[in-house]
């Protein structure tokens, strides 16, 4: 009885996590730490290649830099974390360490949502008004871009973080999940948090079906500009940087939006978990390779950098 009270009373809570003990686990967790070391070194090489090439000074470059450092950041908020619980076999994480998960997460996916728009409306400027873009994505309007990007997100997460956290957690501080996100949390609250999840509701609509919507209607402007292109390469290139694209915004908002815009009572225990490991840890691994790697600018960078390199250390 006595350590049942400890367990009620604590402010700790337990992360139930992706790994139980068995041998699949091991497996399953040496590809999350595999994804992890990829994402860093992918989003990094990413920024130090638009840091040192002129060529990638441009706004395009610029918003996928600030892409790159949310990436970086997001991953590194959880992964190490799974990383220690599956190691030492402790899955506890303090309150303040929860505040913490949930503010960074929360920031950095607002903020990555509102950047892929800019990006896309960067995309359609850049195609569909090549003539205007130097005037409609000037230095004034890429900053505000990523700078907004990371002010909504922030104030945006202050304010849902100190909310979620001011609930009462009674009985099982056990979390579904494999670290702090808000829906998971709710399920423990043993108060009314029905007001709460319709702000969470109307910040879905600003941070995920209002970006989406921009992004959907960039794309069909894009892909009603290419269709009228002469040349059958120029709109088979155009065709497959759209598709793969479009494949990673769906794999981005989708499970996002499905679990930030249900009811509560339509969460089941441990969904939320796999649902955000295409957000989490999945998107940011093909965020590089899909908007920069694929692309020949890039790719010269790399050899310049490469080669560069090779010369100073002879």
């Amino acid at each position: 009885m006595m350590g049942h009270e400890n367990h009620s009373f604590t402010s700790d809570f337990i992360l139930l996590g992706l790994f139980s003990s068995s041998q699949s686990s091991l497996v399953f967790f040496s590809f999350i730490f595999i994804i992890f070391i990829m994402t860093i070194t992918e989003n990094t090489v990413m920024i130090l290649l638009i840091l040192r090439d002129s060529r990638l000074h441009t706004p395009m470059y610029f918003l996928l830099s600030h892409l790159s450092f949310m990436d970086i950041l997001h991953i590194s908020n959880i992964v190490p974390k799974m990383v220690t619980d599956f190691l030492s076999g402790s899955r506890s994480i303090s309150f303040a360490g929860c505040g913490i998960q949930i503010f960074l997460s929360l920031t950095l996916l607002g903020g990555e949502c509102l950047l892929l728009a800019a990006m896309s409306y960067d995309r359609y400027v850049a195609i569909c008004h090549p003539l205007h873009y130097p005037i409609l994505m000037n230095d004034y309007v890429r900053v505000l871009m990523a700078g907004g990007s990371w002010f909504v997100g922030t104030v945006n997460s202050i304010v849902h973080t100190a909310y979620a956290l001011h609930f009462p957690f009674c009985g099982s501080r056990a979390i579904d999940h494999f670290f702090c996100e808000i829906p998971a949390m709710l399920k423990l609250s043993c108060v009314d948090t029905t007001l709460y999840e319709r702000g969470v509701y109307v910040s879905g609509l600003i941070f995920l079906l209002i970006p989406v919507s921009v992004i959907f209607a960039s794309y069909v402007q894009i892909l009603l500009t290419v269709l009228q292109m002469k040349s059958s390469e120029a709109r088979k290139k155009s065709f497959s940087t759209c598709s793969f694209h479009m494949i990673v915004v769906t794999m981005y908002y989708g499970p996002f939006i499905f679990t930030y815009m249900r009811p509560k009572s339509y969460h089941t225990p441990g969904q939320d978990k796999y649902l955000a490991i295409f957000y989490t840890i999945l998107t940011p691994t093909l965020n590089p390779i899909i908007y920069s790697f694929r692309n020949k600018d890039v790719l010269e960078a790399m050899k310049n950098m490469l080669k560069s390199d090779f010369l100073h250390q002879k």
